[in-house]
């Protein structure tokens, strides 16, 4: 959540900031945190008043009982005993304040960096880089026209894999529902040797590998920004009070709540292959039908943990390295830079990247790349203590997918298939143990 430090001092940069991102009542939201906190404080400046006036009152009763003065030392009781009663209705006033103060924080979202661009939603997100065409000064989705057509029909991904028996939607709905494909042989293979893969290139980026659980708390949810804003999307173990993950960001960025980290031990670079839970409630119609949504999916997620000063470079290189693996994968592919009306609710700055089908003629998103600021942290309790002076300051967060496996899938299937049968790319033959399927 934004810091009440940074709603106090930079008001109208918070503003400003809310509205690019279209959050409705952004004045108000903010004046409702500063008339919020400003009860607290004058409930905290009165139970200090009051405390410390008991205090003085209470030291004195000794001394008068001591002289004697028994009268005048019970009506000194008496005012402390008001005093007290009084405390503890501002002690009440207070702890009312402080929880709505922090339920009123965790209604706003993050606020933009200023290269956010401007737009309402998905048609105006940026495309800032592509291995299709070059990309110029204000190109956005919606006035970027990329069709590949090379006048071969091509299958969709959903019958590749029924033709070559690699994923069973319907054994899927059998055993489950809607959203949770059956992997087999060769397309069971294909999905542990881009897992296998996506894990060695990250280590090989000096991300440190994790296996965290794929249920966690209400703390971990919270901390990480899905709680409260997005339990509808998650599954609820409800006797436990615990949840299936929508990504590895939670347990691992959970790893470091309450924590202090030394200067010298960051940046933080993790990464974690995990089986991931979505809801995806009311999600119909060809642009989600076979592995294009899944309510359960693998995903590899890198997570850094950084200072303020590093953050930006750390966001770039896990940028980079989403990109080189898309490269060594060999699929067409663009860099969005999101708009303020698209942006999560954590986010500072976001970039997806999507990868085009050229059998359904639409692009894929595969991964989105986002540093969170303060803003996770802050929630997290995650802090870092500096080298200089020892004192203690925010972390920074960052995170991505790298990559998200079934849109990747389909790319794959999509954009390989050949006469012969689906062409697999060098940097995955090793994995697979062939370079064809067939």
């Amino acid at each position: 959540m934004l810091t009440l430090k940074l709603i106090t001092e930079e008001t109208e940069r918070v503003i400003r900031g809310l509205e690019k991102k279209h959050f409705v009542g952004a004045r108000e939201s903010v004046q409702d945190v500063l008339n919020t906190d400003k009860q607290r404080r004058e409930a905290q400046t009165a139970l200090d008043k009051n405390l410390s006036e008991a205090k003085k009152l209470a030291a004195e009763i000794g001394a008068l009982m001591k002289q004697g003065k028994k009268e005048e030392a019970e009506a000194v009781k008496a005012q402390v005993a008001v005093l007290k009663e009084a405390a503890r209705t501002l002690e009440q006033q207070k702890e009312e304040a402080e929880k709505k103060l922090v339920e009123l924080l965790c209604q706003i979202p993050n606020i933009p960096y200023d290269q956010v661009p401007e737009g309402n939603g998905a048609e105006d997100n940026q495309v800032v880089k592509s291995n299709l065409r070059e990309c110029k000064e204000g190109d956005t989705v919606g006035n970027w026209d990329t069709v590949v057509d090379n006048g071969e029909a091509k299958l969709p991904h959903w019958e590749l894999a029924k033709k070559y028996n690699l994923i069973d939607f319907d054994l899927g709905v059998k055993i489950s529902g809607a959203g949770f494909p059956v992997y087999r042989g060769w397309g069971a293979r294909l999905q542990r040797a881009l897992i296998n893969f996506l894990l060695d290139e990250a280590r090989k980026a000096g991300y440190e590998e994790i296996m965290p659980p794929t249920v966690v708390n209400a703390a971990s949810g919270y901390g990480t920004g899905q709680l409260p804003d997005k339990e509808g999307q998650m599954y609820h173990c409800n006797l436990d009070d615990l949840y299936l993950i929508p990504t590895a960001e939670v347990p691992v960025t959970n790893i470091y709540r309450d924590v202090i980290i030394e200067e010298k031990d960051l940046p933080i670079k993790n990464c974690a292959y995990t089986q991931c839970f979505r809801r995806e409630a009311g999600s119909y119609g060809k642009e989600v039908r076979g592995l294009n949504r899944l309510h359960e999916f693998s995903k590899i997620e890198i997570v850094r943990i950084d200072t303020p000063e590093h953050s930006d470079e750390s966001h770039k290189e896990m940028l980079a390295h989403v990109e080189g693996l898309l490269q060594k994968l060999e699929l067409p592919y663009r860099i969005l830079r999101l708009c303020g009306g698209d942006m999560s609710f954590t986010s500072a700055i976001c970039y997806d990247f999507e990868v085009y089908s050229e059998a359904q003629k639409r692009w894929l998103e595969v991964s989105s790349v986002s540093n969170f600021d303060t803003y996770q942290a802050n929630r997290l309790k995650c802090r870092y203590r500096r080298a200089a002076d020892k004192k203690t300051e925010i972390a920074h967060t960052l995170n991505g997918s790298a990559l998200a496996l079934p849109r990747i899938v389909a790319a794959l299937l999509e954009n390989n298939q050949t006469a012969e049968g689906i062409r697999i790319p060098a940097a995955l033959v090793p994995y697979m143990g062939t370079d064809l399927i067939n």
